[in-house]
């Protein structure tokens, strides 16, 4: 009989007495050679036994996968590098080239397609695009850079919107706002983000080229640099004309100014056309007052040692006289609306009911024309050509010798007669002094004659004030011009006559005008067609100006004394004893217009009758004319007939060849006037020679 009737066996109770770290040692044990599975846990199911949990591991096929691709591609690279690609003939070249570059024409076409169809859900393809700014083909890198500048160019110019986008304030970041909103800040904000990296990429090319140094890289040659530049300096200037409104527009002023100076006269003449046109359809002003304030530092820093181009750029600026007309119309007082009690005096019932209708269209409408604000306007224009004007003054200071000046001196011809009246007389000095100093061309001179009465013609009309040393400077300048390559100073002539005898009439004495009018003819026989054509057409002006100039187209003397022709004193030559004997001459000039104009101021320069002329010559300016009959192209307009080679025995007239079968015609031409013009020739040839 046992002890322990009830009694378990052996081996269950040895586990019942084991602890718990032996159990734990008796567990099976694996290596982790392998990372645990991840296990996902699902629906349990239930049967008659009861719930039986259900797992799944996670699969890691993909990463697996990836890792592989990756470690296969970095095994084929450098497989490529250690062996190298198989000598290829320069014909496979050529075709592996043209593959390469269509495939990567037709990826830039696709991504900028898809783009610009739809620029809010595919505004990061913009940075996969920019990213081929850095193709490493060496075969193809020059091209793809620079199809990949333009293209990116013409998208910005077509996806920017039409106003600045400014970054977001903390607490508007922090607002909720509407789906719709949010994507349009993400569009803003990415767009303005490619837009500055864009650029930065343009700027690095300009200067990898000024630098002249070779990266690392080594994909593209220091010859390719200059490409490269010239295509990011005119994406720059498309951009700084196209969206003079966007972000960054004055980043690119600073970086287009500068180069208006470059040693290239390509990018240098790209970038101030680039200025020009900003300054044309710039109305009111905002963007123009950046490229002045960077221009006028731009010569201060360079000691007035910079192209004359850059200055040039300056005359067109849209700030004219018609802004002066329009500040004193700001300046009138506004219109004034009657107040309650006036209506409840003055008016019915009825009356104020549609008064007040009236005066709140009135309202209405004065805000719709007040839309670009006029004061704003005139603070812009006013400080821009305080800013022109400085830089103007400084030069006339400081640099009176230096290549800058003709084009400061036109500057002040088109600007003068906005000078504040305070600075007149000290300009005046400043004028004369250079014209008497001798240093400057004719053409430098006449554009300091021309300043002065552009300065006497607007406010300066208050002043009383007889320029007459100037009116001497253009008296003797005339006679220094010719058919040569002063020829196209006649145009600046036109415009100082027309500004000092024509619109000056009344300061203007008779015995000036007649001196004028006299070395006019005379000139004449000395410059090109449509120089002689102009200055006829401007004597023709002046002998309806002053109608007792007709005493010149008579033979008898006016007075005692003689025509001193080499005088430089136009009031003191006595012009009223000579004759117009040129127009005689001229009357045989080789171009039938010159003709045209002789005739008709040897018959009185009528209005009407058989010696006027037709409204295609008196309707035109002689500026208009000057233009029309320019020989720039070398042809005649019209054209002229070939003349017969000259002979022996024909003798030189003014710019006349005549031969023996004319000898006759002329000196019955010298005996119709006085023995006067006689001697004025003879002194004409004399002061010619001396």
């Amino acid at each position: 009989m046992s002890l322990y009737p009830f009694s378990e066996p052996v081996h269950a109770k040895k586990r019942k007495n084991e602890s718990v770290i032996e159990k734990y040692e008796k567990m099976p044990r694996r290596m982790q050679t392998e990372p645990e599975k991840e296990l996902i846990h699902l629906l349990p199911i239930k049967d008659k036994h009861g719930l039986i949990p259900q797992t799944m591991e996670k699969q890691v096929e993909e990463e697996e996968e990836e890792e592989e691709s990756e470690v296969e591609e970095a095994a084929v690279v450098a497989q490529a590098i250690e062996e190298p690609s198989p000598m290829l003939t320069a014909e496979e070249l050529l075709v592996h080239r043209r593959q390469t570059l269509q495939e990567k024409k037709l990826h830039i076409a696709a991504l900028s397609s898809a783009v610009l169809a739809d620029p809010e859900n595919h505004i990061k393809k913009l940075k996969e695009l920019r990213s081929m700014l850095m193709e490493q083909d060496p075969n193809v890198a020059v091209i793809v850079r620079k199809l990949v500048m333009i293209s990116l160019m013409e998208i910005f110019k077509d996806i920017v919107p039409s106003y600045k986008i400014r970054p977001l304030t903390e607490t508007e970041k922090n607002t909720k706002v509407k789906k719709e909103t949010q994507k349009l800040r993400e569009f803003e904000e990415g767009l303005v983000s490619q837009y500055k990296f864009y650029l930065e990429n343009l700027e690095q090319s300009v200067k990898d080229w000024k630098q002249r140094k070779l990266k690392k890289s080594n994909v593209i040659s220091l010859k390719a640099y200059k490409g490269l530049a010239e295509i990011a300096v005119k994406c720059l200037c498309e951009l700084l004309v196209s969206l003079p409104h966007f972000n960054f527009h004055n980043n690119i002023i600073v970086l287009i100014v500068p180069l208006m100076n470059d040693a290239s006269k390509q990018i240098s003449e790209m970038c101030c056309d680039a200025i020009k046109n900003l300054f044309k359809q710039d109305k009111l002003g905002l963007a123009s007052i950046g490229v002045v304030k960077v221009i006028s530092g731009l010569v201060k820093s360079q000691n007035y040692d910079v192209r004359p181009e850059v200055l040039m750029t300056l005359l067109h600026l849209r700030i004219k006289e018609v802004e002066v007309k329009k500040d004193a119309e700001d300046i009138a007082p506004k219109k004034r609306f009657m107040s309650y009690k006036e209506k409840r005096r003055n008016l019915s019932r009825m009356q104020r009911k549609w008064k007040k209708a009236e005066e709140k269209l009135e309202r209405e409408l004065l805000e719709v024309e007040a839309s670009e604000s006029t004061e704003k306007k005139l603070k812009l224009h006013t400080e821009i050509l305080n800013i022109v004007f400085l830089t103007y003054f400084r030069i006339l200071k400081k640099a009176q010798k230096s290549p800058l000046l003709p084009a400061v001196l036109e500057g002040l011809a088109k600007f003068a007669h906005l000078i504040n009246l305070e600075f007149f007389d000290d300009l005046l000095l400043v004028l004369n002094s250079l014209i008497m100093s001798e240093v400057l061309s004719h053409r430098e001179s006449l554009h300091c004659v021309l300043s002065t009465f552009h300065i006497l013609s607007g406010q300066g009309d208050v002043l009383n004030i007889d320029p007459l040393k100037f009116y001497t400077h253009l008296y003797k300048i005339l006679f220094k011009l010719h058919a040569g390559t002063t020829n196209e100073d006649v145009a600046i002539v036109l415009q100082c006559l027309d500004m000092m005898l024509t619109k000056r009439r009344k300061q203007v004495s008779q015995q000036r005008a007649l001196a004028f009018i006299k070395r006019l003819s005379t000139l004449a026989l000395h410059v090109l067609p449509n120089s002689s054509i102009s200055l006829l057409a401007t004597n023709r002006t002046l002998m309806h100006t002053f109608p007792k100039a007709d005493l010149l187209l008579d033979n008898e003397s006016q007075g005692s004394g003689l025509y001193l022709p080499e005088l430089e004193e136009p009031e003191y030559c006595n012009a009223q004893n000579t004759a117009l004997w040129e127009l005689h001459i001229l009357l045989r000039h080789y171009h039938p217009v010159v003709q045209k104009f002789a005739a008709h101021l040897v018959a009185g320069a009528p209005s009407e009758g058989s010696g006027a002329l037709g409204p295609e010559l008196s309707r035109r300016l002689p500026t208009e004319l000057f233009e029309a009959y320019s020989m720039k192209g070398m042809t005649f307009n019209p054209q002229i007939a070939s003349v017969s080679p000259r002979k022996k025995g024909d003798i030189l007239q003014g710019d006349c060849f005549l031969n023996e079968d004319l000898k006759e015609a002329f000196q019955a031409d010298l005996e119709k006037v006085a023995v006067q013009g006689t001697l004025d020739f003879a002194k004409h040839l004399k002061a010619s020679v001396s």
